[in-house]
């Protein structure tokens, strides 16, 4: 249900969407402001940290997320379509400037008011029904920080089983990672080959024209592999489909 008046949103588009994918972005941006959101997109952000930060380059990660904090610095909520960058907001940043009563201040009250999109329609909007002309047989991956860390399950199926054209086909676990974890896919490029395949073994199974997720990092991996090897599944963002942006393949 949309407000009566403007919800201030300040959108966290994240690299991935920025350098790769961008029409999640617009995406993005389409679904909050069909909600009542006053989306505004702070353009000093950068990277919040997270790939310094999982590789041990703590004095890197603060220093990015400094930066962070001075772009997202003010009022209004600040919603990204990424599991993975919200946690490490509102898990990472408080372990970050632990020793820095300042800076540990700021990071707590940015984590407060980060939230992943599906998230803020359900547990901040209110959304019951997203609205969305799409159509097709999905499936869900359920990404490691989306479900472990952020606690997500429910709230982005609830959006996809609202949508009169969608049918959600749950995988078997559908919470198992796809094997991508960021820096994880490149020291060990093996496993997280083998990660993804028996991660697609499982999205075949359903029947599924297509795999969503939360994260892109994730979907990057997953539609990847999906690519090369001609599976006749796609792979696109839970943003997409809450817009009603996807082409359904014939």
């Amino acid at each position: 249900m949309a407000k009566d008046r403007p919800v201030p949103v300040s959108l966290f588009f994240t690299c991935l969407a920025d350098a790769f994918f961008p029409r999640v972005c617009f995406a993005t941006v389409a679904v909050l402001e069909r909600f009542g959101a006053d989306v505004r997109v702070p353009l000093s952000q950068t990277c919040c940290g997270q790939p310094a930060y999982n590789s041990g380059n703590r004095k890197e990660a603060r220093k990015m997320a400094g930066k962070f904090l001075a772009a997202f610095a003010g009022e209004g909520y600040i919603v990204t379509p990424s599991g993975s960058c919200a946690a490490m907001v509102k898990n990472e940043y408080p372990v970050l400037f632990r020793d820095e009563p300042r800076m540990l201040s700021l990071a707590s009250l940015a984590g407060d008011r980060t939230y992943e999109l599906s998230q803020f329609l359900v547990e901040v909007l209110g959304v019951t029904d997203p609205m969305s002309s799409f159509k097709g047989k999905v499936t869900y991956h359920d990404s490691c920080h989306l479900r472990r860390g952020l606690g997500v399950i429910e709230a982005p199926r609830r959006l996809l089983r609202a949508i009169p054209g969608v049918t959600l086909l749950e995988m078997e676990e559908s919470d198992r990672c796809c094997g991508f974890g960021g820096v994880f896919s490149v020291k060990y490029p093996h496993i997280s080959c083998r990660m993804v395949d028996d991660k697609i073994e499982r999205i075949l199974a359903t029947g599924a024209q297509f795999v969503t997720s939360g994260d892109l990092g994730c979907l990057m991996n997953i539609g990847g592999t999906i690519s090369r090897s001609g599976y006749p599944v796609q792979a696109v963002h839970l943003a997409e489909i809450l817009a009603g942006d996807v082409e359904v393949p014939s």
